[in-house]
């Protein structure tokens, strides 16, 4: 008899995520696969508690639909999972002939599926296990970068071009933008891609991975400010201090996550109260995430080849794996696939290289490169104030 298989979203939707859902069914029905798919709703929280969507008859024309929707059509979570509940789990897949689980998500999902390769294989359980990476903030350990970075990325380049045009044509103020990444510096560096020649916005971008210093960011807006009247700059949402402490106070708290106050008001405040300069904070949150009209032709692609990837390597039976790419060439561009043991990946954070921070607050031309393949163009602006 045939085993089923068990495809789930955790973590954060991207605009993505459902490519990648769409490359592993496509694999699955190419290959003869004539056993149950099954979505679990609302990922880990479904399968705990058996909620599963069947996607086994699903047709050609709702895979190219799904292909398109951006954020999860199964549902995702932060469902917290212990040894009691993997044990459950475990259970849930022997009851439901499960043989193959895959999770597309960060660097906690590949937690999530690498436990639930430990427990089946404690209790002989045969199943196969395989971890599809997904993640806005870039921040999955080995491989060269995950699926839903770049078209995050992009939007953010793209959200920084136009509001530099707004700051230009009426230089009057500061604008502090806010871009999401705890921890990891990479969509605060991607803003850089709106520069389109030397002096273009952003002016200064705050990494998490350096220190922030509130004296020399009010010295260093000053200057800005004194040059031009109209500066634009990028702060990530995880700024801390030098002894690890945010610059915001935390304002609610999950087991995994905290949720800090905005940022960019909090910057945005102080230059007004210690420089006298009008600033306006700008925050896009959850929709550089979701935005489905930017989304980046290359990172769908990858997004499909990492479902294909993952869904081939799970009916190869190669166990405990996450599907991932690998840089060949930059110029031009070439990447292949690869699989990577999760236990490489599980709860670890791939911050962004000092080596591509400049300045403090700038960005090298080492990292433009490492990045431009990825990111479709920031359209042209014609501008005749410089």
């Amino acid at each position: 008899m045939m085993k089923n298989v068990i495809i789930a979203h955790g973590g954060a939707p991207t605009a993505v995520i459902n490519a990648s859902l769409y490359g592993a069914i496509k694999e699955l029905k190419e290959s003869g696969f004539d056993g149950k798919i099954f979505a679990p709703r609302f990922g880990s929280d479904g399968l705990y508690n058996e909620d599963f969507i069947d996607l086994t008859n699903l047709t050609d024309e709702e895979l190219e639909i799904l292909k398109e929707t951006p954020g999860s059509a199964i549902g995702s979570s932060r469902f917290p999972l212990y040894e009691k509940e993997y044990r459950h789990i475990v259970g849930v897949l022997i009851k439901h002939n499960i043989g193959y689980v895959l999770f597309t998500g960060g660097n906690g999902t590949m937690d999530t599926i690498g436990n639930i390769y430990k427990y089946a294989k404690e209790r002989g359980v045969d199943v196969t296990c395989v971890g599809i990476p997904k993640t806005i903030d870039n921040d999955i350990g080995v491989t060269d970068h995950a699926p839903g970075f770049a078209s995050c990325a992009k939007y953010i380049a793209n959200t920084v071009s136009f509001c530099a045009q707004d700051v230009k044509g009426l230089p009057i103020h500061v604008s502090v933008i806010e871009v999401m990444g705890r921890n990891a510096g990479w969509l605060a560096a991607s803003s850089a891609l709106a520069r389109k020649k030397k002096g273009d916005a952003p002016h200064l971008i705050y990494f998490p991975e350096i220190p922030f210093d509130e004296n020399e960011f009010i010295e260093d807006v000053k200057k800005c400010w004194e040059k031009r009247h109209g500066v634009v700059v990028v702060a990530s949402e995880g700024l801390k201090y030098a002894d690890g402490t945010p610059i915001v106070k935390p304002i609610f708290k999950t087991e995994r996550a905290t949720y800090f106050g905005d940022v960019s008001t909090h910057l945005a405040t102080l230059i007004i109260e210690k420089l006298g300069i009008k600033a306006r904070s700008e925050k896009p949150g959850l929709i550089c995430r979701c935005d489905r009209s930017l989304v980046s032709k290359v990172d769908q692609e990858e997004a499909i080849l990492m479902g294909r990837t993952s869904m081939k390597a799970a009916l190869n039976h190669t166990n405990g794996v996450m599907a991932g790419l690998k840089r060949i060439s930059t110029k031009p561009y070439k990447v292949e696939p690869i699989l990577i043991p999760i236990e490489k990946v599980m709860m670890t954070e791939a911050t962004f290289p000092l080596k591509y921070i400049k300045d403090k607050h700038d960005v090298t031309d080492e990292f433009i490169e490492w990045l431009k393949p990825l990111v479709d163009e920031v359209p042209d602006s014609i501008t005749f104030l410089d």
